[in-house]
């Protein structure tokens, strides 16, 4: 079971290996048409440039690894963050990507000194290859969204969220696989309300919110790298039944336009993924009530910077 207390102890299993991410509250005139203040969280900050090495790290701080090392799949920043933790712990890495993923993550990687896979179009076609390859190796496996440890520690992004920012009314997530959002609902445990956002072209969890169960669904678009999983993890999908309020859509143009105005307004760079939180706020596929206190999680990083200019 993932609750506070399990958080509690992912908090201090990692204390010291990850970075306690700024807070910033921008007044009503900083995104032109929102007319409303913000609480951001600058995930887009912590090491690696997002908030996966909180599970990375817990996941490996809570097993024992095998000689052959680490093993995951990742569209990229899990990939990166896996990769860090075990070159800071001292362990071997290798990951498996697909082909949507950005070359400036690849480039990541390998800095990083991971084995890395390229293969299938999709982050489930690394997945399924990652498997095989953890089958024959005996590697300690990383699941980008779908261990309890990797949850619990994702998780710790809301326990310091509500430290540094009591009293928000709504915090929007961008969701891929749902590692990130359910951790966070066990978190906040309904006290605040969660909104997911994805992409309209990869709506895994509002696909099984509307269906009850996990379910496929085809994956494309700006932020197929981050946030492109066919399916939400079957251990966040109770969480968000019970403690995510609501999943709304975004289309890609709106993710770009995101980018910008983060850039803009606030010389923040952050990748598709990472933006499409904001996303929802300015096209409107989430409206706040009049007076609602709305924090926004900045989640990533990882591209070329010249791209959101």
């Amino acid at each position: 079971m993932i609750d506070r207390d399990v958080i509690e102890a992912a908090a201090r299993r990692i204390a010291g290996r990850v970075r306690r991410t700024p807070v910033i509250e921008t007044p009503p005139e900083t995104f032109p048409g929102l007319a409303m203040p913000l609480v951001l969280k600058l995930e887009c900050l912590q090491v690696t440039a997002s908030f996966k090495p909180r599970g990375a790290f817990n996941r490996m701080l809570s097993a024992s690894v095998p000689a052959a090392g680490v093993i995951a799949a990742s569209g990229g920043n899990h990939g990166i963050a896996a990769a860090h933790a075990a070159k800071t712990l001292g362990h071997r890495a290798e990951i498996f990507v697909p082909e949507v993923i950005s070359a400036a993550k690849v480039a990541r990687l390998k800095e990083l000194g991971a084995v890395v896979t390229i293969t299938g179009k999709v982050y489930g076609d690394a997945l399924a290859a990652s498997q095989k390859r953890a089958a024959e190796t005996g590697a300690l496996v990383l699941h980008a969204y779908d261990q309890p440890e990797i949850l619990a520690g994702q998780g710790t992004v809301a326990r310091e969220f509500e430290e540094q920012a009591p009293g928000l009314d709504t915090v929007l997530v961008a969701v891929g696989g749902g590692g990130l959002i359910g951790g966070m609902a066990a978190w906040y445990g309904g006290k605040t309300r969660l909104v997911a956002v994805e992409p309209r072209t990869s709506r895994a969890l509002q696909a099984a919110l509307e269906a009850g169960a996990l379910v496929d669904v085809e994956v494309s678009g700006v932020a197929a790298d981050s946030l492109g999983a066919r399916r939400v993890g079957a251990l966040m999908l109770p969480l968000a039944q019970k403690f995510v309020k609501r999943a709304v859509l975004v289309d890609d143009a709106d993710i770009v336009a995101a980018q910008k105005a983060l850039w803009r307004a606030l010389r923040v760079v952050a990748e598709p993924g990472g933006a499409a939180a904001l996303a929802a706020l300015l096209s409107g596929a989430y409206t706040p009530a009049k007076g609602e206190r709305v924090g926004v999680l900045v989640c990533g990083a990882n591209c070329d910077p010249g791209s959101v200019a």
